[in-house]
């Protein structure tokens, strides 16, 4: 558009020229002089303008070749971005699992003190037991006086007088006054080898050294066990839970969550209800069921406010990209 105002005007400026040298009286020599001097000028207009056309298409190419360029550093910094938020995301769920593990642990080797807290107040007591009745031996043999030395020999006096003509011997008994294993009868023999495999305090510290050994197996039966003979006792719970536990690091998320949920159910005052239920909550996110995960971390953070068990079910509701109220 500028091209043709320039070519127009120059074009008015020769015909101006020319009407000029026809009508005015001035010489003919200035008059072509004139002419050449405005063919001169528009001859430079359309130099100038075409070394413009060209400098603006220079320009435009290299400014498309920066924003090229921009965009290539902008899709390759997208690319290392993707790449560190999915290392990130990998090394914290690495991260998480170690913890678990180390958490579950723990959780174990405070069992295993307790335990032996508990088994060292009962031997303590049956020391006590032991040296009492020592007592009682000391007292009664010093109270017993010197031994009839013409009396029967020490078989007579410890069994008895011998048995009779046709009658039956009587069962052979120990120097404390008890049958000898010999004399026992079958019956009470195979009674004896269909009770526990161990007593309780043996049974649950095997379990919980085969769980940290990554012995799950065994550990599982040991738990089953416990659950079988000691059903009642204060450590049910725990064994319950460990079952869970076990299933859980196997990642057979499924019975672990029955598991948890007969903790849940069958001991609600149980110590390990709390983490049963964070547990649960895992288990049901592991299996897909969102809404029903995130339902149940919001009730561990609501009824246990300020545990360790809140504080990570707030911390999985974050990863789920769901917040700790309702």
């Amino acid at each position: 558009m500028r091209f043709r105002w320039i070519v127009f005007f120059g074009g008015a400026m020769l015909a101006g020229a020319l009407g000029g040298s026809l009508f005015g009286p001035a010489p003919a020599g200035a008059v072509a002089r004139e002419i050449i001097e405005l063919q001169t000028g528009v001859s430079q207009l359309i130099q100038g303008q075409q070394s413009m056309q060209t400098e603006m298409t220079q320009n435009a190419a290299v400014q498309r070749t920066l924003i090229e360029q921009a965009m290539d550093s902008v899709n390759k910094l997208n690319t290392s971005m993707s790449a560190v938020q999915k290392t990130t995301q990998d090394f914290s769920a690495a991260s998480g699992a170690r913890l678990d593990t180390m958490g579950t642990q723990v959780q174990g080797l405070s069992d295993n003190v307790g335990d032996l807290q508990a088994r060292m107040g009962k031997l303590d007591q049956k020391l006590t037991d032991i040296q009492n009745t020592l007592q009682n031996v000391d007292s009664k043999l010093a109270g017993s006086g010197s031994p009839n030395l013409s009396g029967p020999p020490p078989s007579t006096m410890m069994n008895g007088p011998g048995p009779g003509p046709g009658a039956s011997a009587a069962p052979p008994v120990d120097r404390m006054g008890g049958m000898q294993p010999s004399a026992m009868q079958p019956s009470a023999a195979s009674s004896m080898s269909s009770g526990p495999p161990a007593s309780a305090d043996v049974l649950y510290s095997n379990a919980l050294r085969d769980i940290n050994g990554k012995h799950y197996d065994l550990a599982t039966s040991e738990f089953q066990d416990y659950l079988k003979y000691y059903g009642e006792t204060d450590l049910a719970s725990n064994a319950q839970f460990y079952l869970g536990e076990v299933a859980f690091m196997q990642n057979q998320y499924q019975l672990a969550l029955e598991n948890y949920n007969k903790v849940i159910e069958n001991y609600p005052r149980s110590f390990k209800t709390a983490t049963a239920r964070m547990r649960k909550g895992f288990c049901l996110a592991e299996l897909g069921q969102k809404a029903s995960a995130v339902r149940e971390l919001r009730n561990v953070v609501r009824l246990y406010p300020g545990t360790d068990e809140a504080k990570r079910a707030a911390a999985k509701l974050k990863e789920m990209g769901a917040t700790a109220g309702d």
